[in-house]
């Protein structure tokens, strides 16, 4: 490595990086409390001394791990223990119409902030493709520590905050010219459609998404060439029980109602422990195939992304009883009457301590995925973040 590294800052870290990055984080008690967080969330209240005995299991389990690919081999074991104990069944379709030795970027609908990239990865691992690198917001990574985590599993960060609109700038030239230098070296990309999760289910694609994507080359390639170029593969990730949902419904309710929101310091984290160990019932991952642009519209570009994950996605009993809960709406499907009845009481339950409000943006965070694919091309409310 020499001092032109510009990356350095936002870049995942290499294999000799690795034993230095590990051992700072064993030294950090806010890294041993949250492992413990993730990995025992019932226990955690019992433990004594618990960060001496964690810090004795991690350093027991890290000092293992010199290189990336060790520290994926414990990725893929906590991804295979997430799907034991809290996924019912795990689908990934259409893995087929991708090529083993090929690189893509793939655009995904972004629910859950870890499990969506993490779900994809160990799927494509498991059928033998490269995994990828994830595209993480840099307001996840208020914390060095979590940064660490998570830029040990191939994750670069955006930086979309600055004191000045130059310094804004210069971080997103910047990932963009990371995003392209990864997909030089023949190593693919995973991005969510727009900036955060989508808490009101509406899954949209964000234009200002796609021009920091191709801001490094704008000079030299329309956007839909340099789109076609990077193969853009759409993604859609579906959950049929939300462990955020009730969170999410009273954030929008304050939202809407124009109170504004402020996040405690570590909600982001609390939020991660919640989407791993909650119980998720059904997941579903759908791939489509490498999509073609044809326009050098960037709306119509994310048009086209959003329209292809809406058509992806798939609804499971909970989505179709929050729209019959919500707007008496019957459409068809192939749930049986009793998986209907279970969906509707677990709509209730979540539901039964949150206001009219609250509730109402529950359901309708379950059945916007529903009405997306009724309607087709439906113009998002603009969000600027």
């Amino acid at each position: 490595e020499n001092n032109m590294d510009k990356f350095a800052a936002i870049r995942s870290y290499k294999d000799h990086e690795v034993p230095d990055v590990i051992n700072t984080l064993l030294g950090d008690d806010r890294v041993t409390s949250s492992f413990l967080q993730l990995i025992f969330p019932k226990a955690y209240a019992f433990v004594p001394f618990k960060n001496f005995l964690i810090r004795r299991f991690l350093s027991y389990k890290l000092r293992s791990i010199d290189n990336i690919e060790s520290y994926q081999k414990i990725f893929e074991n906590l991804v295979e223990k997430v799907i034991d104990q809290s996924i019912a069944s795990f689908r990934c379709n259409g893995l087929e119409q991708l090529d083993k030795n090929y690189r893509y970027l793939f655009i995904s609908n972004h629910r859950d902030i870890t499990l969506d990239s993490a779900l994809l990865n160990y799927a494509l691992y498991k059928a033998g493709h490269k995994t990828f690198n994830i595209a993480v917001g840099d307001n996840l990574m208020n914390s060095k520590w979590v940064a660490d985590l998570m830029r040990l599993n191939k994750s670069f960060i955006i930086q979309r905050s600055g004191d000045t609109k130059k310094d804004i700038y210069k971080g997103l030239s910047l990932a963009s010219e990371y995003i392209h230098e990864l997909i030089n070296n023949n190593e693919s990309v995973w991005i969510a459609q727009k900036q955060g999760r989508a808490k009101d289910g509406i899954d949209s694609t964000d234009p200002a998404l796609l021009k920091m994507i191709h801001l490094h080359k704008r000079k030299e390639y329309p956007i839909s060439k340099y789109f076609n170029e990077l193969k853009v593969v759409p993604v859609a990730v579906s959950y049929e029980f939300d462990p955020n949902d009730i969170s999410k419904a009273i954030e929008c309710a304050k939202t809407n109602q124009g109170i504004e929101y402020i996040k405690s310091s570590d909600e982001d984290i609390k939020s991660i422990a919640k989407g791993i160990s909650d119980i998720k019932g059904d997941v579903s991952i759908n791939l489509g195939s490498p999509l073609e642009f044809l326009s050098d519209d960037a709306d119509e570009i994310a048009d086209l992304i959003t329209q292809a994950i809406s058509r992806l996605y798939y609804p499971h009993a909970t989505n179709y009883a929050a729209l019959m809960k919500s707007q008496n709406k019957f459409l068809d499907h192939s749930f049986s009457d009793k998986q209907l009845e279970d969906a509707m009481n677990y709509l209730e339950k979540r539901s039964s301590l949150l206001t009219q409000l609250e509730k109402a943006e529950l359901l309708s965070q379950y059945y916007q995925c529903l009405v997306n694919k009724k309607n087709g091309r439906k113009k998002p409310p603009i969000n600027i973040i």
